[in-house]
Formats: C-alpha cells, structure tokens, sequence
C-alpha cells in the first residue's frame, strides 16, 4: 500500500507570529524571505517575490483583509511570495488575504485573482517575479513613497529601520 504524501510544512511561521506592517506588502515578503534564509529549511531559489501591478496601477484582488464581502480591494500594486516547491503543489505566502496562510496557489489563483476575463482592461493585471535571494539583495525602500505632499505618513510606516542592503542602498 502506498505511503500518503508528507503534508506540507510552511516555511515561515503562522501569520500572527510573521512580521507585518498593512500597506507594507513588499516589506512584509522582504522580511518573509529574511525569516526562510535564516531557517534553511527549503532552498530560497524555491521562493519568489511577486509583483502585481499594472500600467494604471489598479489591479482588483479579493479576499484581502480590507475588503468587504466579495467586493476587490484594488491596491496600486501588491506584493506576494510564491513557493515553487518540489512537490506537487505550490504556495502563496500573503499577509493580507483571508484566505489561509500559505495558500495553495490554485486556490490563491481562483479566489484571489479571479480571471482578467470578467475585467475592465485597465484593470489588467501584470505580474513581475524576483527570486528571494535576488530580492534580498537588492531591495530597498526609504518609504518616501508612503509619505504625502506634506511629508505626513499615509500609512503608519514599520516599527524596524527602512530596509537598505549593500548592493543597493535606498530605492
């Protein structure tokens, strides 16, 4: 008789021990890459950086935190990790869905993206992926981005120091 399949360990711990900021997201996978690098409990060539954004910067998601119902929330752009594991299934890794943390991707895929078809073009999405170790490297963010006319946070910004590495500096 065959043996089941060995279910899936996540990489990072369970999402109210993650580090987490709202409005954040590619500060939150940053450090989700920072937590699975320091475990070595998977190759960190296994994961991905993903970058959901458009021409318009208005991409729809649902079944995010600050949704409503089954409305999207359409964000500016949107930052998610991907595990392209060696087994069958792969995963997504994001802080701000309600769907369960990690995600298997078709179910991410389904409830999240839903299809481009039933969309507006401008809300086309389009998807940049950067491999953890390379987005480690070379990443960085001043947060001025999050920051008004005025200079006023739009947003209350992470408890930790901005991220900048050695490759980069500020971004």
């Amino acid at each position: 008789m065959a043996r089941p399949a060995a279910a899936y360990e996540p990489a990072v711990p369970a999402r109210p021990a993650c580090a987490y900021t709202s409005c954040y997201c590619e500060e939150n996978v940053w450090k989700l890459c920072e937590y699975i690098r320091s475990q070595d409990q998977y190759p960190l060539e296994e994961f991905y950086a993903v970058f959901i954004s458009n021409d318009r910067r208005m991409i729809p998601l649902w079944k995010q935190k600050s949704g409503h119902g089954d409305e999207p929330v359409v964000w500016d752009y949107h930052v998610i990790l991907l595990h392209v594991s060696s087994r069958e299934q792969n995963f997504i890794y994001d802080l701000d869905t309600v769907l369960p943390f990690p995600c298997p991707f078709d179910m991410y895929s389904v409830e999240a993206f839903r299809l481009d078809e039933g969309l507006r073009p401008e809300f086309h999405r389009k998807i940049r992926m950067i491999r953890a170790d390379l987005y480690l490297k070379t990443f960085a963010s001043d947060r001025s981005h999050m920051k008004d006319a005025n200079g006023k946070w739009q947003k209350p910004p992470p408890s930790y120091p901005c991220i900048e590495t050695a490759a980069v500096g500020f971004s």
